[in-house]
């Protein structure tokens, strides 16, 4: 009788690297032909930034083969190519701001904030051997969670820029605090979930086929749309508190399966966000702008006029297909093109199918967290890693979405590619949450560390999940 020799899994870490030169060789690229195209020369500052990005994407790679020899190691290369990418367009925008005599150093702060970034990544790497220590701080989460939204709204404290109040000052610069509460609530909403599963998927009565919830059970569905409408009316800030309420959504239906939860929380949504916008002038402006963004008078309206959307997809419809090449559009045209409009930037500038290979690399960032999800031993780094993936792919669909007017205008920005110190650090730590979970998910059986942290509820979402999608053998995962 013929048996298959098992495979053992290979840690990565070769493929890594080599996937890393590629990486590397797009953004470094991209910066110099942002010289080429605007000066005719490449950038002075050229080699300089070719040894900062390589000197940090090599660090991590390092810290991974130390600390987490098993993590995927598609993640890092995917991230580092997103990020260069980034910096060279914005050192682009830079010089065309420059060319109306508007002087700006945008690249060199975001430099720094990827320097902090992947030096944070590193530091979660190292410090957190094992993702399931997380659990034991699931209502720790939630009340930092909860403060870090609310803080933009204590007086002195927090700031109002171009009608959102979404920032606080910090050490004389700003600091957008919900970008770290996605992270923290994410860990709430996977250690919660996990213990509470059994309740919020089995009891209920059907109706019209859908398994629904007892009244009962709706309470933390209704505490997380209550908190969603706070931070929507208090703050100004429809993205925060779309992107926080989808989250949450998205976890709850991984965690029980039922399509029920996604109905409700859709409704609530939309009915929260119609009455907002029948109730608050900065809501129904987001509405207005997107429903009649070239109507003559919405176009002039100030604030909250169409003027900053309808310049985008015109520079998105002057790429064309291939784009005008790097230096040679008008992104200083649309206002905020480094950070909200950076989408719009690389349009122009790389065409549709710039912008479609950059989105492709946003989903491979998303199949292998969900990769991540599936392949991991225990339930809490299912949803963890799961809920994580999620805010990368919903918060990509955001952005883009409002950026060619398929939905509102959210205020949210573009993982890794636009300006943003914030958005760039909690995005690093995302990637390093999800490094860290994907080493136990792909490290072999016999080499895991033992669990003390299981739970009935956890072994059956673990056994569930498992069952339905199994991982994949050897190497392949």
């Amino acid at each position: 009788m013929a048996t298959v020799a098992p495979q053992r899994t290979r840690p990565g870490r070769g493929t890594e690297l080599a996937l890393l030169v590629p990486a590397l060789a797009v953004g470094i690229g991209a910066y110099a032909l942002v010289g080429l195209g605007t000066a005719g020369e490449l950038p002075p500052g050229l080699l300089g930034f070719a040894a900062g990005l390589t000197a940090l994407a090599v660090g991590v790679h390092l810290v991974l083969r130390w600390r987490a020899p098993f993590a995927d190691p598609v993640l890092l290369p995917t991230a580092v190519a997103i990020n260069g990418l980034g910096l060279a367009m914005i050192r682009r925008i830079d010089v065309a701001y420059a060319a109306r005599d508007r002087v700006t150093d945008f690249a060199g702060r975001q430099m720094g904030w990827t320097a902090l970034g992947m030096v944070l990544a590193v530091a979660v790497i190292v410090l957190l051997r094992d993702h399931r220590t997380l659990r034991r701080y699931t209502y720790t989460a939630m009340v930092i969670g909860l403060v870090l939204l609310v803080l933009p709204l204590v007086p002195g404290l927090g700031t109002e820029i171009n009608g959102a109040r979404i920032w606080i000052q910090v050490f004389g610069g700003s600091f957008q605090p919900a970008e770290l509460a996605k992270i923290v609530l994410a860990i709430f909403f996977a250690g919660y979930l996990v213990t509470n599963r059994d309740t919020l998927a089995l009891a209920g009565p059907k109706v019209l086929g859908l398994q629904l919830p007892r009244l009962r059970d709706l309470g933390p569905i209704l505490l997380a749309w209550a908190v969603a409408l706070l931070v929507l009316v208090g703050e100004r800030d429809l993205g925060t508190s779309l992107l926080f309420f989808g989250l949450f959504v998205a976890m709850l239906y991984l965690a029980t399966e039922r399509l029920s939860w996604v109905v409700i929380g859709l409704v609530l949504f939309a009915g929260g966000a119609a009455l907002a916008a029948s109730t608050f002038g900065h809501v129904a402006a987001r509405f207005e702008a997107w429903l009649h963004a070239f109507d003559n008078d919405v176009f002039n309206a100030s604030p909250g006029g169409s003027g900053q959307l309808v310049r985008g997809l015109f520079g998105l419809a002057s790429g064309g297909l291939f784009g005008t090449g790097l230096g040679q559009g008008r992104p200083d045209l649309v206002p905020f093109a480094e950070s909200d409009f950076i989408v719009a930037s690389v349009g122009e500038e790389l065409g549709l199918t710039g912008l479609l290979a950059i989105l492709v690399c946003y989903l491979i960032l998303t199949e292998r967290g969900l990769r991540t999800a599936i392949g991991v031993r225990d339930g809490f780094g299912k949803l963890l890693a799961g809920g994580l993936a999620f805010t990368i792919a919903f918060q990509s669909f955001v952005v883009v979405g409002g950026v060619t007017r398929l939905i509102p205008l959210t205020g949210l920005t573009m993982p890794f590619l636009a300006y943003g110190g914030s958005s760039l650090i909690s995005n690093w730590i995302v990637v390093a949450l999800l490094l860290r979970i994907s080493d136990h998910a792909r490290r072999p059986a016999d080499l895991a560390p033992p669990s003390n942290q299981g739970s009935s509820a956890d072994d059956q979402l673990t056994e569930r999940i498992t069952v339905r999608a199994p991982d994949a053998p050897g190497g392949a995962r």
